[in-house]
């Protein structure tokens, strides 16, 4: 089976929806190619279905254009056709790469079984099957472990301790969230998650998963310490998935890399979302991935003006029901020598406020709780302006955001 389309998307994630739902609005027909079963859904919001906060329909993305349920298997560019597994053909003239990340599996002694597949017991946590499959396997005082203390490991371990389960954090590094948040920002994340009766592990290194009967049993540390688990939940972090293109013969990096018009080493073939490499950069987030997505609907439906010159991101976590939590962070949150800090903390409320400045621009920043001064503090930072010298430093950190 062959069909003609001019634009075929591969992944129905957030990048390639917007994609394909803002080129409907400009009259380009799009076809999306999505493998997963589900309706395209919005990744960002799992973690809250996982808290049962949300049901799966909640989060699912508004309708764009056609959706073929199939996975692909191969790209023939000189034909520019790609192939699918269940034999069909589609053929275009502009391929769009959308096919995001994957988890990250760490090299544990134990994790796969002779088949290469996870125990029964383990799971990562990316698509919705790995939400659904978590729920159905919670029971109040389930022994959970979550390995990594990132963005995506904070979020599975609140969401599983809300649910009911006995949680244990384990983080190789120092501080939960290293990569956004400073020490301050990070301990009250401890805080409440510790709140929660999750208990955190840092500076510690899994190194085996016990398995018994096929189904896992415990997670053994590096000092020999033993964690007994019913659920182990793998949030290693993500990599971009460039099969399909190194298959295909594109230039890849780390990611498909791209330039400021989304197109890869093969001008009929452009990338976006979690899986493209822009001027060196992997963003990996949600914002980026729009930003690039509706840079490149407006080129496609004949705008040879646009262009996507970056993202100056910001990370935003939230989690509501119960002990509510809200953090953003952005740009660089550890000084340079010279710079102005500026800190307000209370650890009353459990709130902290902290902005970076060099040479009278807003470098840098991070929030917990109460974040009415988000929205003034990324519009200063993303602007790149300098900053208004009619009053302090302090300014920056009021609920008006200095407006």
């Amino acid at each position: 089976m062959t069909s003609k389309t001019r634009v075929v998307v591969i992944g129905a994630g957030l990048a390639g929806v917007r994609l394909a739902r803002r080129l409907g609005e400009l009259g380009t027909p799009a076809l999306l190619i999505g493998e997963e079963e589900h309706r395209p859904y919005n990744r960002v919001l799992l973690a809250e279905v996982l808290a049962g906060r949300y049901d799966p329909d909640v989060i699912a993305l508004p309708a764009a254009g056609e959706l073929t349920r199939a996975r692909v298997t191969g790209i023939d560019r000189a034909g520019r056709t790609v192939g699918c597994a269940d034999g069909s053909v589609i053929a275009y003239d502009t391929l769009v790469l959308a096919t995001g990340s994957n988890p990250v599996l760490p090299p544990l002694r134990g994790l796969f079984t002779a088949a290469h597949e996870l125990p029964e017991g383990v799971h990562a946590f990316r698509t919705m099957d790995d939400c659904l499959g978590l729920s159905k396997a919670l029971r109040p005082g389930t022994r959970a472990v979550v390995i990594g203390g990132g963005l995506l490991g904070v979020s599975a371990a609140r969401a599983l301790a809300v649910r009911g389960a006995q949680v244990v954090l384990a983080q190789q590094s120092e501080r939960l969230m290293e990569r956004q948040l400073d020490p301050a920002a990070s301990g009250l994340v401890r805080r409440h998650l510790t709140d929660l009766g999750v208990e955190v592990h840092t500076e510690c290194r899994v190194r085996d998963v016990r398995v018994e009967g096929g189904a896992v049993r415990a997670v053994e540390m590096a000092d020999g310490y033993a964690l007994e688990a019913d659920l182990v939940v793998l949030a290693c972090g993500v990599q971009p998935r460039v099969g399909l293109a190194k298959e295909a013969g594109l230039a890849v990096h780390k990611g498909v890399i791209v330039d400021d018009e989304l197109r890869t080493s093969d001008p009929r073939v452009r990338a976006i979302g979690d899986c493209a490499q822009h001027n060196g950069t992997l963003y990996g987030l949600a914002a980026p991935a729009l930003d690039q997505a509706d840079a490149l609907a407006e080129q496609l439906a004949g705008d040879r003006t646009a262009r996507y010159t970056g993202t100056r991101s910001l990370t935003r976590l939230t989690l509501a029901g119960g002990a509510p939590f809200d953090l953003a962070a952005f740009g660089e949150p550890d000084p340079r020598p010279g710079d102005d800090v500026v800190q307000l903390a209370d650890a009353t409320r459990g709130t902290y406020r902290k902005v970076v400045v060099r040479e009278d621009r807003l470098v840098g920043g991070v929030l917990v709780g109460e974040l009415g001064t988000v929205g003034a503090l990324a519009r200063a930072w993303e602007g790149a302006e300098p900053l208004p010298d009619d009053g302090p430093l302090l300014h920056l950190l009021t609920n008006d955001g200095g407006s």
